[in-house]
């Protein structure tokens, strides 16, 4: 046994590797089942509490597991599951036209953009290029240059290069703007897993699994991108607001439901935020003059107020008290809620069981709760609860130092007013870089001579307030004003890094680029075609795997069943890997399976052939089983090298359909190269070590040793 330990483990470990990968797909698809119970119960629910109760009864028994599995779940693609498919361009023409000095456009000018428009149509090749060419063709014969049309700001730096190297920039930039704000759109829509890449120099691609509605889809992709300055009033107003929420909830529980209903509603113990202690201030400024000092938000050890006269709930048993707690927060038990008394004073947690008190707050909400957060205030009764002049934004983006310090997805919520101080037609330009005394990430904002008019007298009258930077409601950054700014020109901190900064810088370019986005191709594949697309698929494969093992079997006998053996083997290995990188199973994908099912045994069709050659020259089963393996070698990495570079090929200079076809093409490369030789060896080897007298590879009669 301890001689063939190695040939054992061979064998099974792949096996216990493809159940341990594949568990997670198998569970997954167990808990889609459950939750679709769940969410059939909330349906049916006669209120918003009490759906809220039924779905907090799953989060609280099932939620980590199932994203846990959901992660880990092999994927299905767009073409399997229904959905839609998308490709916009960037107008990088338009870019060029709103870039241009409007007094110097003229005749010339016109002709090389229409010229330019039409070259883009049909070629791969970046607009930009496409437009200095033709500029080159067209108006530079006719005495015209770059600095005719174009104003870089500096006339002393004014040249050709700069231009280029700007008009560029922007052109990239305004693909990078379009991307993040599809993404933060897409997001808001609630479609689960998108697929949101650049493609090539213009082109963005979309998959949006579950997606029908192509007129809804269409409108949110082609809305013009909106960036607002507001002020900041996360002040007791608001705080007050999210008190009577929750009053309004629980009257509405008490009416609905009735008291003796309680028991129903899951147990809750603290809040996920309530447990991470958080730093409140960014130190985000405009103008980079004076820092701003950090000050620590010391979380709540639990959610019920001090006994005294004032406490509500004493007199109640813990769990008592936990229920009520419940029912009387339904709203404010979504967020964390935090207010500074002071200047410079620590952060206090607020548990809305009493009175807010006066002062500047600060809001943390799990990315797990927006959606109910969300929902509550798209209720009509609730919306009328707001102060008429503000309104409730999230962060586009979790913050930062909870991701590094414990990987949570925390978001900021604010309250701003609804009428901005200013939109981002007056920026001209913003650009992502270093402090050069402190060398922390900074990004430099300029606007227009409107546009900075306007900002001085807004920062003159708002020192130490916050002014939100709100693009498509989802607030990118809010820094804090520490001086009037009287030149346009503002310096703006308080990133992590670098990419942060460049985040902001893009999003800051929103009101500065002029680049519209449209559709270019769209698809869309119902639930019923991609279920007909699965239950063909599995269907093919079905027929691919008992052909083959028939034939095995019928023409190798034994040796084909190890052959077979092998087959199956490497199918399930395929899909184990694939859900284990987090790949994504799509119909080319399949055929891209079936493909590798006919390849896997042609590396057993090779080496057995050559083991019957060698049988038939007489030599003893153990010699031939050597030779045939070591012999046919060759062969089997020639034909799979020169496929697996020819599947690579695809996979690189592919997308979409293409690279999934290619990708499981490659990794049913690797495993055929293991199963049918590593594995299928090992299963031959271990038989014939037993001393057997005979193997029977199909040939006409019983060769001995």
């Amino acid at each position: 046994m301890k001689k063939n330990f190695g040939k054992w483990f061979t064998i099974l470990a792949p096996i216990i590797v493809a159940v341990v990968l594949l568990y997670p797909t198998y569970n997954n698809y167990n808990l889609e089942q459950k939750k679709s119970e769940y969410e059939k119960r909330a349906e049916d629910a006669p209120n918003l509490t009490e759906k809220n109760a039924i779905m907090d009864e799953f989060n609280q028994k099932y939620k980590e597991d199932y994203d846990n599995s959901k992660d880990n779940a092999l994927k299905l693609g767009l073409d399997l599951q229904g959905g839609m498919y998308v490709t916009l361009e960037v107008d990088v023409i338009k870019l060029i036209e709103e870039a241009a000095q409007r007094e110097a456009i003229d005749e010339v000018f016109n002709e090389v953009l229409s010229v330019t428009a039409e070259a883009v149509k049909d070629s791969e090749e970046g607009t930009m290029d496409i437009f200095l060419r033709n500029f080159d063709q067209i108006a530079r014969p006719k005495g015209k240059s770059l600095i005719s049309y174009f104003d870089i700001g500096n006339i002393r730096d004014a040249s050709e290069e700069k231009i280029v190297e700007k008009l560029k920039k922007d052109a990239e930039d305004a693909i990078d703007q379009a991307k993040e704000v599809i993404s933060q759109r897409i997001d808001q829509f609630g479609v689960l897993e998108p697929n949101i890449q650049k493609q090539g120099s213009r082109r963005i691609l979309l998959e949006l699994p579950g997606v029908t509605d192509e007129t809804a889809v269409r409108k949110l992709l082609q809305t013009t991108a909106r960036l607002e300055f507001n002020l900041v009033r996360n002040n007791q107003n608001i705080a007050r607001a999210f008190k009577k929420i929750d009053e309004l909830l629980a009257a509405q529980y008490k009416r609905k439901s009735a008291r003796e209903e309680a028991h129903d509603i899951p147990e809750v113990t603290e809040t996920p935020e309530s447990t991470t202690d958080v730093t409140a201030s960014d130190t985000t400024k405009v103008n980079d003059t004076t820092k701003v000092n950090d000050t620590t938000a010391v979380a709540g050890e639990s959610t019920t107020a001090t006994p005294d006269s004032d406490n509500p709930y004493e007199g109640m048993s813990e769990d008592e008290t936990r229920k009520q707690f419940y029912i009387d927060h339904q709203f404010t038990r979504l967020f964390t809620t935090y207010y500074v008394p002071g200047k410079d004073q620590r952060m206090v947690p607020v548990d809305y069981v009493r009175d807010v008190p006066d002062g500047e707050y600060t809001f943390y909400i799990p990315k797990d709760s927006i959606k109910k957060f969300q929902a509550y205030l798209n209720m009509p009764e609730i919306k009328g609860l707001i102060p008429f002049d503000l309104d409730v934004l999230i962060d586009a983006k979790p913050i930062k130092r909870f991701q590094q310090s414990d990987g949570a997805e925390i978001f900021g919520i604010w309250g701003i007013k609804k009428d901005p101080e200013l939109t981002g037609e007056v920026v001209t330009n913003a650009v992502a870089t270093y402090d050069q005394m402190t060398n922390a990430p900074e990004v430099i904002m300029y606007m227009n001579s409107d546009g900075a008019d306007r900002w001085s007298r807004i920062t003159g009258a708002n020192i130490n307030k916050k002014i939100a930077i709100v693009l498509d409601n989802r607030v990118y950054s809010a820094p804090n004003v520490i001086t009037k700014i009287n030149n346009g020109i503002s310096s703006i901190t308080g990133s992590s890094d670098i990419e942060e900064a460049r985040l902001l810088e893009i999003v800051l370019k929103a009101g500065a680029l002029k680049a519209p986005v449209r559709i270019i191709e769209e698809r869309v594949v119902g639930p019923s075609l991609g279920q007909d697309s699965i239950d063909s698929g599995i269907m093919s494969s079905i027929v691919a795997v008992l052909l083959v093992v028939f034939f095995m079997f019928i023409y190798y006998l034994r040796g084909g069943l190890v052959a077979d053996f092998a087959v199956i083997l490497n199918v399930t290995l395929v899909i184990a890997i694939l859900s284990a990188l987090g790949g994504t199973l799509t119909l080319p994908g399949i055929a891209g399976l079936i493909l590798t099912i006919g390849m896997a045994v042609d590396a057993n069709v090779l080496i057995f052939e050559r083991i019957r050659e060698e049988l038939y020259k007489g030599r003893s089963i153990r010699s031939a089983v050597d030779e045939g393996f070591s012999k046919a070698l060759s062969a089997i990495l020639d034909s799979n090298i020169t496929t697996f570079i020819t599947g690579f090929i695809l996979f690189y200079f592919g997308s979409g359909p293409i690279q999934g076809f290619a990708t499981t093409l490659m990794v049913g490369i690797l495993g055929t190269l293991f199963t049918g030789i590593v594995v299928s060896r090992a299963i031959i080897e271990l038989t014939v070590s037993k001393g057997v007298d005979s193997y029977n590879f199909g040939q006409p009669k019983i060769v001995n040793k």
